[in-house]
Protein backbone atom coordinates (compact mmCIF):
# COMPACT_ATOMS: atom_id res chain seq x y z
CA UNK A 1 0.00 0.00 0.00
CA UNK A 2 2.84 2.35 0.88
CA UNK A 3 4.47 1.75 -2.52
CA UNK A 4 1.22 2.55 -4.33
CA UNK A 5 0.83 5.82 -2.42
CA UNK A 6 4.43 6.80 -3.09
CA UNK A 7 4.09 6.02 -6.81
CA UNK A 8 0.82 7.97 -7.00
CA UNK A 9 2.43 10.94 -5.29
CA UNK A 10 5.34 10.92 -7.74
CA UNK A 11 2.99 10.79 -10.72
CA UNK A 12 0.92 13.70 -9.38
CA UNK A 13 4.07 15.71 -8.68
CA UNK A 14 5.50 15.12 -12.15
CA UNK A 15 2.22 15.88 -13.91
CA UNK A 16 1.81 19.07 -11.91
CA UNK A 17 5.38 20.13 -12.65
CA UNK A 18 4.83 19.76 -16.37
CA UNK A 19 1.70 21.90 -16.19
CA UNK A 20 3.54 24.67 -14.36
CA UNK A 21 6.42 24.59 -16.84
CA UNK A 22 4.00 25.03 -19.75
CA UNK A 23 2.72 28.27 -18.20
CA UNK A 24 6.15 29.86 -18.63
CA UNK A 25 6.02 29.53 -22.43
CA UNK A 26 4.69 32.44 -24.51
CA UNK A 27 1.36 31.79 -26.19
CA UNK A 28 0.40 32.68 -29.76
CA UNK A 29 -1.66 35.87 -29.98
CA UNK A 30 -5.47 35.63 -29.98
CA UNK A 31 -5.59 36.56 -33.68
CA UNK A 32 -2.96 34.00 -34.74
CA UNK A 33 -3.52 31.79 -37.77
CA UNK A 34 -4.23 28.14 -37.07
CA UNK A 35 -1.08 26.04 -37.12
CA UNK A 36 -2.77 23.74 -39.64
CA UNK A 37 -3.04 26.69 -42.08
CA UNK A 38 0.67 27.40 -41.78
CA UNK A 39 1.59 23.74 -42.22
CA UNK A 40 -0.65 23.59 -45.31
CA UNK A 41 1.45 26.43 -46.80
CA UNK A 42 4.64 24.53 -46.03
CA UNK A 43 3.27 21.39 -47.67
CA UNK A 44 2.64 23.37 -50.88
CA UNK A 45 6.28 24.47 -51.18
CA UNK A 46 8.29 23.16 -54.12
CA UNK A 47 9.94 19.79 -53.50
CA UNK A 48 8.35 19.43 -50.03
CA UNK A 49 8.73 15.92 -48.58
CA UNK A 50 7.85 15.94 -44.85
CA UNK A 51 7.69 18.13 -41.72
CA UNK A 52 10.28 17.17 -39.13
CA UNK A 53 9.48 19.62 -36.34
CA UNK A 54 7.46 22.69 -35.40
CA UNK A 55 8.60 25.01 -32.62
CA UNK A 56 6.87 28.02 -31.13
CA UNK A 57 8.46 31.03 -29.44
CA UNK A 58 7.72 34.76 -29.32
CA UNK A 59 9.19 35.17 -32.84
CA UNK A 60 6.60 32.82 -34.34
CA UNK A 61 6.35 29.26 -35.59
CA UNK A 62 9.60 27.73 -36.82
CA UNK A 63 8.90 24.84 -39.16
CA UNK A 64 11.67 22.41 -40.01
CA UNK A 65 11.02 20.26 -43.04
CA UNK A 66 12.89 18.21 -45.63
CA UNK A 67 12.70 18.35 -49.40
CA UNK A 68 12.68 15.51 -51.90
CA UNK A 69 16.45 15.91 -52.35
CA UNK A 70 16.93 15.53 -48.55
CA UNK A 71 17.71 19.22 -47.91
CA UNK A 72 16.78 20.49 -44.44
CA UNK A 73 14.78 23.75 -44.47
CA UNK A 74 13.86 25.93 -41.47
CA UNK A 75 11.41 28.79 -41.90
CA UNK A 76 9.92 31.02 -39.21
CA UNK A 77 6.34 32.12 -39.87
CA UNK A 78 4.61 35.17 -38.42
CA UNK A 79 1.76 33.78 -36.30
CA UNK A 80 -0.72 36.51 -37.28
CA UNK A 81 -0.09 36.85 -41.01
CA UNK A 82 1.00 33.25 -41.59
CA UNK A 83 3.76 34.56 -43.86
CA UNK A 84 7.48 33.73 -43.62
CA UNK A 85 9.56 36.26 -41.70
Amino acid sequence: MRTVLLATGIVVFLAGGAAFAADDQPLPPQNAKKLSEIIAKVEQRKDFRYVKEVDWDSDGYTVTYYTTDKAKVEITYDPVTGEPK
